[in-house]
């Protein structure tokens, strides 16, 4: 626009705005005259963010925003969405990404069986390789640094006797790349994860009957060499009965410390309460205020064994038995629904009741819990377990088999029980900790499940739930996008990572996606040649993000304003070096 010329009305400038794409908003603005006076317009702003990002408009500005300019220009400016490098030394499918808690390195694993240490650095670069086929594993799947990024436990499946396949878990300093130990680890798809900077978590599974067995979680002391009277190197943490060909997969352990100081709160009221002088409302409260406020989402129910009616458990399981001997039973019972039922008869008598008041109320509390997925009725993982994990239970000290049990307490049951209602897929928690994001590809509504090695049909649509794990309840609708088209028994996990702002996954549509956690919106699509089976955000820098796919290679994302910082850093020839090369050339 030329100087003195003519003043566009706000409103015709606010509607060219809504047709251009960011760069232009942002690259219009740095020229026109008017820029300053519409850029302290929040009207204009608020109204061109609310309708260009298609935000439902009873959604609040972000709590740390200072204006809605500087939120559309975050929201453009600093996602990872620029390719900077593609890392290619992996020559098979990649199948997972993990960063150290200092951001300087990461690992990544492959189904050629390596685990790759990479260092983060100007420009991405290979550190270490550790090939794990000597030690009979077919690829390695996962992997996670303690807390303090000397040790990185690594995930893999291993070939057993007669080609049988289970799983195993790696333990490699981080100061010389050594292995300092193994433990088996079954289903493999347990993955396996730390639970403090020395001991980490395995599964172990034994069959009972055709579609009952019992998983048992151990703890286990990264260094496998070290032993004596009072230290132990494995000590059994719970031991849980499953039902109807289901087992405990994905463990993970979320620490209750920092519940109520989160990096950012997705319930838009308690986010008010937190910004005012107002004490923060207790959602988990029975308090008639409670019930004045807007409705909640139903809160995921907690797993409760079926009611014999006031019979004592033991005396229900034989009068069951009576009553089959003598041909009360009607309608005939299957082979398979006889052993559910006579496992569920049986358990609710050996089994020691859950925690009192799992909710945390101290926020100093130590106590961490132990997620997995599991399920009760059929062998696809349509439910979150969560177990507390007590101060005690955190070391291998005491008896091998954990702490006494009496005849009644022959399983452990879980503290609570979430029902996703379709086929899960991934799971992530954010990085206070606070909230557990979940990919599950749903069931038709109103399925029904008759046999449990037949699950129902799953979506194509993934759909990405957000649970709060300080009131267990789902926070904000379903995140969509995503898309992945196996069936279930082919059915393999998609890893996802949330950093303070952004949660992000991988997809069987060729493509990464990153969503903002406050608005609930999608904000790029990253482009691969094949599946996306993990991301990674940098614990330290959410402007740099990695992806993981089937095409062999790991892309580096970084903002444009990343970009734009990187490039102004590097060095450039001095113009003395540039006019001699000049005068050469002529």
């Amino acid at each position: 626009m030329a100087a003195g010329g003519p003043r566009l009305p706000d409103t015709v400038l606010f509607e060219i705005f809504l047709y251009l794409d960011h760069a232009d908003v942002l690259s219009v603005g740095l020229v026109c005259q008017q820029w300053r006076a519409v850029a302290r317009d929040e009207f204009l702003w608020k109204e061109l963010f609310y309708r260009y990002y298609r935000v439902s408009r009873d959604v609040p500005r972000h709590p740390a925003a200072v204006s809605w300019y500087d939120e559309f220009q975050r929201l453009y400016d600093t996602i990872p969405c620029v390719e900077v490098q593609a890392l290619k030394e992996h020559n098979d499918q990649v199948l997972h990404l993990s960063f150290s808690h200092s951001g300087c390195l990461f690992a990544s694993c492959s189904k050629d069986c390596t685990v790759k240490i990479w260092s983060n650095e100007l420009d991405i670069s290979l550190q270490h390789s550790s090939n794990m086929r000597p030690y009979n594993w077919s690829y390695t799947q996962f992997s996670q640094f303690n807390s303090d990024d000397s040790l990185l436990l690594v995930s893999g499946v291993f070939v057993g006797p007669h080609n049988s396949s289970s799983g195993e878990i790696a333990v490699i300093s981080m100061e010389n790349f050594t292995l300092l130990s193994r433990v088996r680890n079954k289903p493999y798809d347990v993955f396996g994860c730390w639970l403090n900077e020395t001991n980490l978590i395995s599964g172990n599974l034994h069959r009972i009957g055709r579609i009952t067995s019992c998983s048992v979680l151990w703890l286990n002391n990264a260094f496998q060499g070290i032993e004596s009277e009072n230290v132990n190197v494995v000590k059994r943490l719970f031991k849980i009965q499953n039902l109807n060909a289901s087992t405990i997969r994905t463990v993970m352990v979320a620490d209750c410390s920092r519940y109520d100081s989160p990096d950012l709160l997705l319930d838009y009221e308690e986010q008010l309460a937190a910004s005012s002088t107002c004490p923060v409302f207790d959602l988990g409260s029975d308090s008639e205020e409670e019930e004045a406020k807007p409705k909640q989402p139903p809160e995921p129910a907690t797993q409760e064994l079926p009611d014999a009616g006031g019979v004592p458990a033991e005396d229900g399981l034989q009068q069951f038995f009576d009553d089959i001997m003598e041909g009360r039973m009607r309608p005939a019972m299957t082979e398979t629904e006889l052993e559910t039922k006579v496992a569920e008869l049986f358990v609710r008598n050996r089994t020691k009741p859950p925690e009192p008041n799992l909710l945390p109320t101290d926020s100093n509390s130590k106590t961490k819990y132990l997620i997995f997925t599991t399920g009760c009725l059929t062998y696809s993982p349509h439910q979150i377990g969560i177990k507390r994990i007590l101060p005690h239970q955190m070391t291998t000290a005491g008896p091998v088999l954990g702490e006494e049990r009496r005849s009644d307490e022959f399983f452990d049951s879980l503290d609570h029980v979430i029902d996703i209602h379709g086929h899960i897929i991934g799971m992530g928690l954010s990085p206070d900790h606070r909230y557990l994001y979940v990919n599950s590809r749903a069931w038709p509504r109103d399925c029904v499940i008759s046999d449990p090695m037949q699950p129902p049909p799953i979506a194509e649509e993934i759909d990405l739930h957000v649970f709060d794990l300080k009131t267990m309840k789902e926070v904000k609708r379903a995140l969509r996008a995503h898309r992945a088209y196996t069936p279930n028994e082919e059915c393999f996990f998609i890893f996802l990572d949330v950093s303070k702002d952004f949660v992000a996954s991988g997809a069987e549509d060729r493509h990464g996606y990153i969503w903002d956690r406050h608005y609930n919106i999608c904000l790029a699509k990253l482009q691969h040649d094949n599946v996306v089976n993990s991301v990674a955000f940098s614990p330290v820098e959410q402007e740099l993000l990695l992806t993981a796919s089937d095409d062999t290679t790991i892309k580096v994302w970084r903002s444009p304003r990343a970009v734009r910082v990187r490039q102004a850093r590097r060095p450039r020839p001095r113009k003395l070096l540039f006019s001699w090369l000049m005068n050469q050339k002529s």
